[in-house]
C-alpha cells in the first residue's frame, strides 16, 4: 500500500467515528442510542460512497486524485459536524446546570414554608430536568451524557457490562468477540477467492478503473453489467486507495459487524434485555453462512446489513414520530439495500409499510389525547415522509437503474436476467413446491437419511399437485433438486439451527407475544408478521437454486432477533419455575428440560461457528488450504487448483509478446479476474482487455484482428473459431492463448 493510500483507507473509518458523534440522538428516550448513532453514521458513509462513485463515474473521474479530494472534503465536513455537536451539547449542559442550581436554591428556600404549610412536596421544572433518570436503553448501551462522548465514556458501558455480567453472558459475548476477531484475521490474510467474484464481482471493479467511468461494456458475462453493483462500489474505493485487492474482504467483515449491532438493537426495541441481545448476536455470529461470508468478497452480508439497518429504523417509527434525520436514514438504508441486491427489498418493503402504519397510529393516538402539536393532516404528513424516503432511496439507486433502463429498455435488465432468478410461475401449487424446496435446502443437515426422506416427500407432494419439481420456470438454470448444502461452503451452507429457532420464534411471536415480551407484545407480533411476509415474498419471487441459502441471508438476519427473544423467554420462565419451589415441581421439571435443550442448542451453534471458521471453504484456518500455509496465488484458485498454473502460463506468453490490446474469449461463468491481475504492466496499470464475445445488445464484441493477442478461457472450440488465420494457437485443459504468427 502506498503512503497516499494508507490515510485514504482510514478516511471511511474516520468519517464513521466523527458521524457517530455528530448523529447521536438528541433525545434520551431512544433505545440503544450509541448503536443507533453508529448505524446512522454507517448509512451516511455508505450513501456518500455510492453517490461519489455515481457522480465521479458520470464525469469520467474514477481516479485516485478525484476520490482523495472527495473523501478529504467529506471527512473534514464530518469532523466539523462532530465538533459543532460537541460544542452545542456542552452549551446545553451548562444551561441545564445553571437552571438546576437555581432550582435547588429555590427549593431550599421554600422547603420550610412547604413543611409548615403541610402541603406535601413540590418539584420545580428545573429540578426535574436536573434529576431525571435517563432510560438506559436496553442491555449494555446506555444513553450518552450530553456534552461529553469521549472514548472513556463510550468504553465505560463495555467495562461495566463485563463487571456485572454473569458467566453465561460473558461466554456468549466472548464467543461473538472471538469469532469476529478471527474473521478479521482471515479477511486480512486471505486473497479474494470467491467463485462469483472471479467471474463478475471483481472484474466489474477492474473495468471501472481501466475505463475511468461507469459506461457499460461488451462482455460475455451479462452479470458484470446487469447485477446491482452496490457492494462493488465500496470495493472500488479500496481498489483506488491501495492499488490492489488486499483489503477487499474487509467490506463484508465490516458488514457483519454492522449487522450484529443492528440485530441487537432490534432485540432491544422488541423488549429484550441484555441476555436476549447477547443471544441474538450469538446466534447470528455463529451461523456458518455469516462466519464464512464475513471473510469474502460476496455481497449477501452487505445486503443483509443494510436490510437490518432499515429494520431497526423502521421499528423506531412504532414508538415516536419520525424527524428529518430518521427519514433520511431510512431512505439511505432502502437505497443501499436496493443498489446492493434487489432481493433485499422483499424485506425492506414490508418494513416500510410497518413504519408507515406505526406513524399513522402515533398520529391518531396523539390527536385522541388532544396534543395540539400534531397537525390535523397527519395522513398527508406520513405520505410526504414516505415520499421523502423514496426520493432519498432513488438518489442512491436511481442512477444505476437509469443506466440499465437506457441500455436494456427495462430497469431490471435484459430478459435473460429477469427470467433466470425470478419465478416465472406464481400459481399456488408452484409457489408451495418452491417454498418447500427452499426450506429443505435451508434446513439441510449432515444426516443424509433425513435429507433423502424429506426430499422424497417434497417430490411426492409436487407430483400430487401436478408440479414438476425440476420445472425450469421455478428452478434456476439447469440445476436439479435436491442438492446437499450442509457442508461449510460460503455459497451453499445451510443454517438449520438458526433457521429452526427463528421459525419457532416467529410462530410464538404471532400466537402468544406477551409470553416473550410483555411490554412490547403488539410490536413483536407486527414484526413477526413482517418476517413472515418477507419470507413468503422470497419464496414467491425467487427460484430454488442450490446456492439459494446465501440469497436468504437477509431474511435470516431480520428473523434472528425473534429467536434471541424467544430463547431468553424460555430461560426466564425456567428460572421462574425453579424459584417457585416444590409447588411447581412438575412445571419446574419441564422448565429444566427446556433449559437443557437451550444450552445444548447454543453449544451446537457455537461448535458449528467454530468449525466453519476453522475448516470452512474456501478460506480456512487449519488443514489443506489454510490461509497460514497456502501461497497467495494458490489460495486464489483453491476452488479450481488445476487452473492456477495454466493462467500463469498463458499470461507469461502474452506478456513476453509485449501485447498491448488483448482480446478475451470466455463464457458466462468463466473466470475473468485472474487476467486483470496477471496482465497489468510493470507500473501496476490495468491491461486493455476487450471482449471477443458480447451478450450486451448495442455493445458489439471487438474484432479479433484488432488485438495484439487473445487469451481464452473455458472452451477451446469457441476460442479457435475466433483466432485469425496465421496466428499461433495454444490451449491446455481450461486456458489458452493466441499470438500473431512470427
Amino acid at each position: 500500500m502506498s503512503a497516499v493510500g494508507f490515510p485514504l483507507v482510514l478516511a471511511p473509518v474516520a468519517a464513521v467515528v466523527a458521524l457517530t458523534v455528530a448523529l447521536r440522538p438528541r433525545t434520551v428516550d431512544r433505545v440503544a442510542p450509541r448503536r443507533l448513532a453508529v448505524i446512522r453514521a454507517a448509512l451516511a458513509t455508505g450513501a456518500f460512497a455510492v453517490v461519489t462513485v455515481e457522480v465521479l463515474g458520470g464525469s469520467g473521474l474514477l481516479t485516485l486524485p478525484a476520490f482523495a479530494v472527495a473523501w478529504l472534503l467529506f471527512v473534514v465536513g464530518c469532523v466539523a459536524a462532530a465538533g459543532w455537536r460537541q460544542r452545542r451539547d456542552r452549551r446545553n449542559l451548562s444551561t441545564e446546570a445553571v437552571t438546576a442550581s437555581l432550582a435547588d436554591a429555590v427549593d431550599r428556600t421554600a422547603a420550610p414554608a412547604l413543611v409548615t404549610a403541610g402541603s406535601g412536596t413540590s418539584v420545580s421544572s428545573g429540578t426535574r430536568l436536573a434529576t431525571e433518570v435517563r432510560p438506559a436503553g436496553a442491555g449494555f448501551d446506555r444513553a450518552p451524557t450530553p456534552g461529553g462522548d469521549g472514548p472513556a465514556r463510550w468504553w465505560a458501558p463495555i467495562t461495566g457490562f463485563w463487571r456485572t455480567a454473569g458467566r453465561g453472558e460473558r461466554l456468549l459475548a466472548g464467543t461473538v468477540g472471538g469469532l469476529v476477531l478471527v474473521e478479521l484475521l482471515i479477511a486480512l490474510l486471505a486473497a479474494p477467492n470467491n467463485f462469483d467474484s472471479q467471474t463478475y464481482h471483481l472484474p466489474k471493479v477492474e473495468r471501472w478503473v481501466a475505463q475511468g467511468d461507469l459506461t457499460f461494456w461488451a462482455t460475455a458475462i451479462h452479470r458484470q453489467v446487469t447485477i446491482p453493483p452496490g457492494a462493488e462500489y465500496l470495493l472500488l474505493h479500496l481498489r483506488l486507495f491501495t492499488g490492489s485487492d488486499a483489503l477487499f474482504n474487509l467490506v463484508q467483515w465490516a458488514a457483519g459487524v454492522g449487522a450484529l449491532l443492528a440485530v441487537t438493537r432490534l432485540t432491544a426495541q422488541l423488549g429484550g434485555g441484555r441476555r436476549a441481545q447477547l443471544l441474538t448476536a450469538f446466534l447470528l455470529a455463529t451461523t456458518p453462512m455469516v462466519t464464512l461470508q464475513a471473510t469474502s468478497t460476496q455481497t449477501d452480508l452487505v445486503c443483509a446489513a443494510w436490510v437490518v439497518c432499515a429494520a431497526t429504523l423502521a421499528l423506531d417509527g412504532l414508538r415516536r414520530r419520525a424527524h428529518l434525520g430518521d427519514l433520511l436514514a431510512l431512505g439511505a438504508a432502502t437505497g443501499l439495500a436496493a443498489v446492493t441486491k434487489t432481493s433485499g427489498l422483499l424485506a425492506v418493503g414490508p418494513l416500510l409499510v410497518l413504519w408507515g402504519l406505526g406513524q399513522l397510529r402515533l398520529a391518531y393516538l396523539a390527536r385522541s389525547a388532544g396534543r395540539r402539536r400534531i397537525p390535523a393532516g397527519s395522513l398527508a404528513r406520513t405520505v410526504g415522509a414516505s415520499v421523502l424516503i423514496l426520493v432519498v432511496a432513488a438518489t442512491v439507486v436511481g442512477p444505476f437503474l437509469g443506466r440499465v433502463y437506457a441500455e436494456f429498455g427495462h430497469p431490471l435488465g435484459p430478459d435473460r436476467l429477469r427470467n433466470s432468478v425470478p419465478m416465472e410461475r406464481h400459481d399456488p401449487p408452484s409457489v408451495l413446491v418452491n417454498a418447500l424446496r427452499i426450506g429443505h435446502t435451508a434446513f439441510d443437515t449432515p444426516l443424509a437419511p433425513l435429507r433423502d426422506v424429506t426430499a422424497r416427500v417434497i417430490v411426492g407432494v409436487a407430483d400430487l399437485l401436478g408440479v414438476d419439481p425440476q420445472d425450469r420456470d421455478i428452478t434456476f438454470g439447469r440445476e436439479s433438486f435436491p442438492e446437499p448444502s450442509w457442508y461449510p461452503d460460503e455459497d451453499r451452507v445451510a443454517f438449520p439451527l438458526a433457521g429452526v429457532l427463528a421459525l419457532l420464534a416467529v410462530v410464538a411471536a404471532l400466537r402468544r407475544p406477551a409470553r416473550i415480551s410483555p411490554g412490547t407484545a403488539g410490536a413483536l407480533r407486527a414484526y413477526g408478521l413482517v418476517v413472515v411476509v418477507a419470507v413468503l415474498l422470497h419464496t414467491t419471487m425467487i427460484k430454488w437454486q442450490p446456492w439459494g441459502n446465501r440469497l436468504l441471508l437477509y431474511a435470516l438476519a431480520v428473523a434472528v432477533p425473534l429467536a434471541g427473544l424467544w430463547l431468553d423467554a424460555l430461560l426466564r420462565r425456567s428460572a421462574s419455575a425453579r424459584l417457585a419451589g416444590t409447588s411447581g415441581r412438575a412445571a419446574g421439571g419441564r422448565r429444566s428440560i427446556a433449559t437443557t435443550v437451550v444450552v445444548t442448542v447454543l453449544a451446537t451453534s457455537a461448535l458449528a461457528g467454530v468449525l466453519a471458521v476453522s475448516y470452512g471453504f474456501p478460506r480456512r484456518l487449519v488443514g489443506t488450504g489454510s490461509v497460514f500455509t497456502t501461497a497467495e496465488w494458490e489460495l486464489r484458485f483453491l476452488r479450481r487448483p488445476q487452473w492456477a498454473e495454466e493462467y500463469r502460463w498463458a499470461a507469461d506468453a502474452v506478456r513476453a509478446a509485449e501485447a498491448r490490446r488483448i482480446g478475451l474469449s470466455q463464457r458466462n461463468d468463466d473466470w475473468e479476474y485472474p487476467w486483470w491481475l496477471l496482465l497489468r504492466d510493470d507500473n501496476g496499470r490495468s491491461p486493455e482487455l476487450v471482449a471477443l464475445q458480447s451478450v450486451v445488445d448495442g455493445r458489439p464484441a471487438a474484432d479479433p484482428t484488432s488485438v495484439d493477442a487473445i487469451v481464452c478461457v473455458g472452451s477451446r472450440t469457441l476460442c479457435a473459431d475466433l483466432v485469425p488465420d496465421g496466428w499461433e494457437f495454444e490451449f491446455r485443459s481450461y486456458v489458452g492463448y493466441a499470438l500473431p504468427g512470427r
